[in-house]
Protein backbone atom coordinates (compact mmCIF):
# COMPACT_ATOMS: atom_id res chain seq x y z
CA UNK A 1 0.00 0.00 0.00
CA UNK A 2 2.89 2.46 0.82
CA UNK A 3 4.55 1.70 -2.39
CA UNK A 4 1.09 2.44 -4.28
CA UNK A 5 0.98 5.81 -2.91
CA UNK A 6 4.83 7.04 -3.30
CA UNK A 7 4.50 5.96 -6.98
CA UNK A 8 0.88 7.56 -6.91
CA UNK A 9 2.81 10.82 -5.41
CA UNK A 10 6.03 10.58 -7.69
CA UNK A 11 3.77 10.67 -10.83
CA UNK A 12 1.67 13.47 -9.49
CA UNK A 13 4.86 15.43 -8.82
CA UNK A 14 6.06 14.65 -12.50
CA UNK A 15 2.89 15.66 -13.79
CA UNK A 16 3.32 19.10 -12.18
CA UNK A 17 6.74 19.53 -12.91
CA UNK A 18 6.06 19.08 -16.78
CA UNK A 19 2.89 20.96 -16.50
CA UNK A 20 4.45 24.33 -14.63
CA UNK A 21 7.26 23.27 -17.12
CA UNK A 22 5.42 23.95 -20.43
CA UNK A 23 3.33 27.14 -18.25
CA UNK A 24 6.74 28.45 -17.44
CA UNK A 25 7.56 28.84 -21.11
CA UNK A 26 4.70 30.00 -22.63
CA UNK A 27 3.59 32.64 -20.24
CA UNK A 28 7.41 33.96 -19.70
CA UNK A 29 7.53 34.43 -23.90
CA UNK A 30 4.48 33.88 -25.89
CA UNK A 31 2.04 35.91 -23.41
CA UNK A 32 5.25 38.47 -21.52
CA UNK A 33 4.49 41.40 -24.08
CA UNK A 34 0.78 41.38 -23.75
CA UNK A 35 1.32 40.98 -19.99
CA UNK A 36 3.78 43.70 -19.88
CA UNK A 37 1.57 45.93 -21.89
CA UNK A 38 -1.08 45.47 -18.83
CA UNK A 39 1.35 46.04 -16.48
CA UNK A 40 2.71 49.33 -18.28
CA UNK A 41 5.85 47.78 -18.79
CA UNK A 42 7.41 49.91 -21.14
CA UNK A 43 11.07 50.49 -21.21
CA UNK A 44 12.57 52.56 -19.66
CA UNK A 45 9.16 52.99 -17.68
CA UNK A 46 7.77 56.59 -16.49
CA UNK A 47 5.00 57.94 -14.36
CA UNK A 48 3.47 61.72 -14.27
CA UNK A 49 4.33 62.60 -10.83
CA UNK A 50 3.05 66.19 -11.07
CA UNK A 51 0.68 67.71 -13.45
CA UNK A 52 1.54 70.38 -15.83
CA UNK A 53 2.26 71.08 -19.63
CA UNK A 54 3.19 67.98 -21.20
CA UNK A 55 5.16 70.20 -23.83
CA UNK A 56 7.72 71.59 -21.28
CA UNK A 57 8.79 68.44 -18.52
CA UNK A 58 11.19 67.95 -16.43
CA UNK A 59 12.64 64.13 -15.86
CA UNK A 60 13.58 63.09 -12.64
CA UNK A 61 16.05 60.31 -12.51
CA UNK A 62 16.69 58.11 -9.08
CA UNK A 63 20.32 57.02 -8.76
CA UNK A 64 20.23 55.23 -5.72
CA UNK A 65 22.75 52.56 -4.40
CA UNK A 66 25.97 51.17 -5.72
CA UNK A 67 26.12 52.56 -9.28
CA UNK A 68 26.83 49.38 -10.88
CA UNK A 69 25.16 46.87 -13.71
CA UNK A 70 24.15 43.79 -12.65
CA UNK A 71 22.46 43.32 -15.83
CA UNK A 72 18.90 42.08 -13.22
CA UNK A 73 15.80 43.52 -13.81
CA UNK A 74 14.03 45.16 -9.95
CA UNK A 75 11.74 42.39 -8.37
CA UNK A 76 8.59 42.59 -7.17
CA UNK A 77 9.16 43.96 -3.80
CA UNK A 78 12.59 45.49 -4.56
CA UNK A 79 11.84 48.38 -7.66
CA UNK A 80 14.41 50.75 -6.15
CA UNK A 81 17.84 49.21 -6.75
CA UNK A 82 19.82 50.56 -8.88
CA UNK A 83 19.48 49.64 -12.18
CA UNK A 84 22.36 50.10 -14.61
CA UNK A 85 20.40 50.03 -18.03
CA UNK A 86 17.06 51.88 -16.50
CA UNK A 87 19.27 54.97 -15.96
CA UNK A 88 21.36 55.19 -19.34
CA UNK A 89 17.93 54.34 -21.38
CA UNK A 90 16.21 57.35 -19.83
CA UNK A 91 19.03 59.28 -20.38
CA UNK A 92 18.99 58.53 -24.14
CA UNK A 93 15.31 58.85 -24.40
CA UNK A 94 15.27 62.75 -22.41
CA UNK A 95 18.04 63.78 -25.12
CA UNK A 96 15.58 62.57 -28.54
CA UNK A 97 12.80 64.13 -26.14
CA UNK A 98 12.55 67.81 -26.99
CA UNK A 99 9.60 68.39 -24.97
CA UNK A 100 12.12 67.73 -21.80
CA UNK A 101 13.50 70.87 -20.68
CA UNK A 102 15.14 69.71 -17.79
CA UNK A 103 16.66 66.50 -15.30
CA UNK A 104 16.10 66.08 -12.00
CA UNK A 105 18.72 63.78 -10.47
CA UNK A 106 17.64 62.42 -7.09
CA UNK A 107 21.33 60.86 -6.02
CA UNK A 108 21.95 58.66 -2.77
CA UNK A 109 24.84 56.74 -3.96
CA UNK A 110 28.05 55.88 -1.97
CA UNK A 111 29.77 55.61 -5.65
CA UNK A 112 30.15 52.57 -8.12
CA UNK A 113 32.11 51.28 -11.18
CA UNK A 114 34.27 53.22 -12.89
CA UNK A 115 32.80 52.31 -16.40
CA UNK A 116 28.81 53.21 -15.27
CA UNK A 117 30.12 56.27 -13.85
CA UNK A 118 31.54 57.13 -17.10
CA UNK A 119 28.77 56.26 -19.04
CA UNK A 120 26.32 58.25 -16.70
CA UNK A 121 28.62 60.98 -17.02
CA UNK A 122 28.61 60.78 -20.82
CA UNK A 123 24.66 60.46 -21.52
CA UNK A 124 24.37 63.28 -18.55
CA UNK A 125 26.59 65.71 -20.59
CA UNK A 126 25.32 64.86 -23.92
CA UNK A 127 21.51 65.67 -22.99
CA UNK A 128 22.98 69.09 -21.65
CA UNK A 129 24.47 69.79 -25.09
CA UNK A 130 21.03 69.13 -26.17
CA UNK A 131 20.06 72.17 -23.76
CA UNK A 132 18.56 70.44 -21.02
CA UNK A 133 19.19 72.18 -17.81
CA UNK A 134 20.61 69.54 -15.17
CA UNK A 135 19.86 70.00 -11.61
CA UNK A 136 21.52 67.68 -8.66
CA UNK A 137 19.53 66.84 -5.62
CA UNK A 138 22.10 64.98 -3.46
CA UNK A 139 20.50 62.65 -0.64
CA UNK A 140 21.77 61.28 2.77
CA UNK A 141 25.42 60.56 0.59
CA UNK A 142 26.20 61.46 -3.04
CA UNK A 143 30.24 60.54 -2.48
CA UNK A 144 32.81 59.18 -5.22
CA UNK A 145 30.70 58.23 -8.00
CA UNK A 146 27.60 59.10 -6.99
CA UNK A 147 29.30 63.08 -7.38
CA UNK A 148 31.35 62.10 -10.31
CA UNK A 149 27.46 61.58 -11.69
CA UNK A 150 26.24 64.94 -10.10
CA UNK A 151 28.88 66.90 -11.25
CA UNK A 152 27.68 68.04 -14.51
CA UNK A 153 24.92 69.59 -12.93
CA UNK A 154 23.94 73.24 -13.52
CA UNK A 155 22.87 73.33 -9.71
CA UNK A 156 23.71 70.83 -7.21
CA UNK A 157 21.78 70.43 -4.04
CA UNK A 158 22.88 68.77 -0.78
CA UNK A 159 21.49 69.56 2.82
CA UNK A 160 23.69 69.70 5.89
CA UNK A 161 23.74 66.12 6.37
CA UNK A 162 24.53 64.75 2.95
CA UNK A 163 28.07 63.65 2.74
CA UNK A 164 29.71 63.69 -0.14
CA UNK A 165 33.10 64.19 -2.10
CA UNK A 166 35.02 61.29 -1.72
CA UNK A 167 37.21 62.06 -5.13
CA UNK A 168 38.87 59.23 -5.75
CA UNK A 169 39.77 55.86 -6.92
CA UNK A 170 40.21 52.55 -5.13
CA UNK A 171 41.35 49.41 -7.00
CA UNK A 172 41.49 45.87 -4.25
CA UNK A 173 42.87 42.69 -4.36
CA UNK A 174 43.21 39.65 -2.61
CA UNK A 175 45.96 37.43 -1.51
CA UNK A 176 45.53 34.58 0.14
CA UNK A 177 49.34 33.02 -0.41
CA UNK A 178 49.19 32.18 3.93
CA UNK A 179 45.97 30.79 3.99
CA UNK A 180 46.66 28.42 1.21
CA UNK A 181 50.63 27.55 2.60
CA UNK A 182 48.81 26.54 6.02
CA UNK A 183 46.15 24.34 4.58
CA UNK A 184 49.00 22.88 2.20
CA UNK A 185 47.85 23.54 -0.80
CA UNK A 186 50.06 24.97 -3.48
CA UNK A 187 49.45 26.55 -7.18
CA UNK A 188 50.82 25.86 -10.56
CA UNK A 189 50.56 28.65 -12.93
CA UNK A 190 51.49 28.68 -16.45
CA UNK A 191 51.63 32.17 -18.32
CA UNK A 192 52.67 33.57 -21.41
CA UNK A 193 54.34 37.06 -20.31
CA UNK A 194 55.48 37.99 -17.12
CA UNK A 195 52.16 40.53 -15.69
CA UNK A 196 49.70 38.28 -17.33
CA UNK A 197 49.10 36.86 -13.53
CA UNK A 198 49.38 40.61 -12.32
CA UNK A 199 47.95 40.66 -8.81
CA UNK A 200 47.46 36.82 -8.95
CA UNK A 201 45.83 36.20 -5.29
CA UNK A 202 48.49 33.09 -4.88
CA UNK A 203 51.09 35.45 -4.09
CA UNK A 204 52.42 38.99 -3.53
CA UNK A 205 52.39 41.71 -6.25
CA UNK A 206 55.99 42.05 -7.72
CA UNK A 207 57.24 46.08 -7.59
CA UNK A 208 56.64 46.16 -11.58
CA UNK A 209 52.98 45.27 -10.81
CA UNK A 210 52.29 47.46 -8.20
CA UNK A 211 53.55 50.46 -10.06
CA UNK A 212 51.36 49.26 -12.99
CA UNK A 213 48.46 48.83 -11.05
CA UNK A 214 49.07 52.53 -9.06
CA UNK A 215 49.63 54.31 -13.01
CA UNK A 216 46.21 52.86 -14.07
CA UNK A 217 44.79 54.34 -10.77
CA UNK A 218 46.49 57.47 -11.13
CA UNK A 219 45.38 58.04 -14.68
CA UNK A 220 41.31 57.55 -13.87
CA UNK A 221 41.96 59.76 -10.97
CA UNK A 222 43.26 62.09 -13.57
CA UNK A 223 40.02 62.04 -15.42
CA UNK A 224 37.59 62.27 -12.30
CA UNK A 225 39.72 65.54 -11.82
CA UNK A 226 39.59 66.71 -14.88
CA UNK A 227 35.45 66.04 -14.79
CA UNK A 228 34.88 67.86 -11.40
CA UNK A 229 37.04 70.66 -12.74
CA UNK A 230 35.07 70.82 -16.15
CA UNK A 231 31.47 70.35 -14.29
CA UNK A 232 31.96 72.80 -11.53
CA UNK A 233 34.58 75.78 -13.46
CA UNK A 234 37.40 74.77 -11.17
CA UNK A 235 41.07 74.59 -11.89
CA UNK A 236 42.78 71.48 -11.48
CA UNK A 237 44.54 72.56 -8.92
CA UNK A 238 41.57 73.83 -6.96
CA UNK A 239 40.10 70.31 -7.53
CA UNK A 240 42.94 68.54 -6.46
CA UNK A 241 43.24 70.85 -3.00
CA UNK A 242 39.80 68.90 -1.76
CA UNK A 243 40.43 65.82 -3.92
CA UNK A 244 42.49 63.48 -1.11
CA UNK A 245 39.54 61.25 -1.43
CA UNK A 246 37.91 62.53 2.23
CA UNK A 247 34.09 62.85 3.09
CA UNK A 248 32.55 66.19 3.21
CA UNK A 249 29.07 67.45 4.52
CA UNK A 250 26.55 69.96 3.03
CA UNK A 251 28.00 72.65 4.64
CA UNK A 252 31.89 72.34 3.49
CA UNK A 253 30.70 70.97 -0.11
CA UNK A 254 29.44 74.41 0.21
CA UNK A 255 32.42 76.21 0.71
CA UNK A 256 35.03 74.16 -1.19
CA UNK A 257 32.99 74.50 -4.31
CA UNK A 258 31.23 71.06 -4.57
CA UNK A 259 27.44 72.00 -4.68
CA UNK A 260 25.67 75.09 -5.09
CA UNK A 261 22.87 75.17 -2.64
CA UNK A 262 21.84 73.86 1.29
CA UNK A 263 18.22 72.10 0.46
CA UNK A 264 16.46 69.16 -0.36
CA UNK A 265 14.81 67.64 -3.30
CA UNK A 266 11.62 69.47 -2.83
CA UNK A 267 14.03 72.96 -2.67
CA UNK A 268 15.75 71.85 -5.77
CA UNK A 269 12.51 70.87 -7.79
CA UNK A 270 10.94 74.28 -7.13
CA UNK A 271 14.67 75.99 -7.92
CA UNK A 272 14.19 73.98 -11.11
CA UNK A 273 10.67 74.82 -12.08
CA UNK A 274 11.43 78.78 -11.78
CA UNK A 275 14.20 78.66 -13.80
CA UNK A 276 11.89 77.04 -16.49
CA UNK A 277 9.01 79.37 -15.65
CA UNK A 278 5.87 78.01 -16.67
CA UNK A 279 4.12 75.35 -15.36
CA UNK A 280 6.60 72.01 -16.24
CA UNK A 281 5.11 68.76 -15.68
CA UNK A 282 7.15 66.20 -13.89
CA UNK A 283 8.08 62.95 -14.63
CA UNK A 284 9.33 60.29 -13.05
CA UNK A 285 11.66 57.12 -14.88
CA UNK A 286 11.71 54.13 -13.13
CA UNK A 287 9.18 51.55 -11.68
CA UNK A 288 5.75 52.25 -10.07
CA UNK A 289 5.02 51.01 -7.15
CA UNK A 290 1.70 51.15 -4.69
CA UNK A 291 1.13 51.43 -1.40
CA UNK A 292 2.65 47.64 -0.04
CA UNK A 293 5.99 48.61 -2.33
CA UNK A 294 5.08 45.96 -5.11
CA UNK A 295 6.47 46.65 -8.69
CA UNK A 296 3.68 47.27 -10.57
CA UNK A 297 5.90 47.21 -13.86
CA UNK A 298 6.48 43.83 -13.08
CA UNK A 299 6.30 41.46 -15.46
CA UNK A 300 5.17 37.58 -15.26
CA UNK A 301 8.45 36.27 -16.94
CA UNK A 302 10.17 38.15 -13.89
CA UNK A 303 7.45 36.87 -11.55
CA UNK A 304 8.15 33.15 -12.50
CA UNK A 305 11.86 33.93 -12.43
CA UNK A 306 11.45 34.60 -8.51
CA UNK A 307 9.18 32.02 -7.97
CA UNK A 308 11.65 29.79 -9.31
CA UNK A 309 14.74 31.44 -7.98
CA UNK A 310 15.95 31.51 -11.71
CA UNK A 311 16.43 35.06 -11.06
CA UNK A 312 18.63 35.23 -8.38
CA UNK A 313 20.42 32.72 -9.99
CA UNK A 314 21.10 34.88 -13.17
CA UNK A 315 22.20 38.03 -10.98
CA UNK A 316 24.95 35.60 -9.51
CA UNK A 317 25.67 34.32 -13.00
CA UNK A 318 26.28 37.57 -13.99
CA UNK A 319 28.24 38.87 -10.94
CA UNK A 320 30.38 36.27 -11.39
CA UNK A 321 30.73 36.48 -14.78
CA UNK A 322 31.18 40.32 -15.42
CA UNK A 323 32.96 41.21 -12.23
CA UNK A 324 36.19 38.73 -12.48
CA UNK A 325 39.34 40.23 -11.46
CA UNK A 326 40.19 43.82 -10.36
CA UNK A 327 37.68 46.15 -10.74
CA UNK A 328 38.07 50.01 -10.41
CA UNK A 329 35.47 52.03 -8.99
CA UNK A 330 34.94 54.95 -7.92
CA UNK A 331 33.28 54.20 -4.51
CA UNK A 332 33.43 55.59 -0.83
CA UNK A 333 34.33 52.03 1.01
CA UNK A 334 32.07 52.69 4.50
Amino acid sequence: MKRIIAAVIAGTLLVFGIFFSIFTNLWASDFQETFDQFAGGDFPPAQVVEQGDPGSKIAMINIEGTIIDTGSEPGMFSPDQYNHQLVIESLKQIIEDDTVQAVLLNVDSPGGGVYESAEVHKYLTEAKEAGKIIYSSMGGMAASGGYYVSAPADQIFASNETMTGSIGVIMQSLNFEQLAEDLGVEFNTYTSGDMKEMLSATREPTEEETEYVQGMVDSMFDDFVQVVADGRGMSEDEVRDIADGRIYLGEDALDNGLVDQIGYIEDATAALKEEIGGNPQIIEYGYATNFAGINLNYGLGSLIGDITGRNDIARMENLINNRQGLQPMYLYER
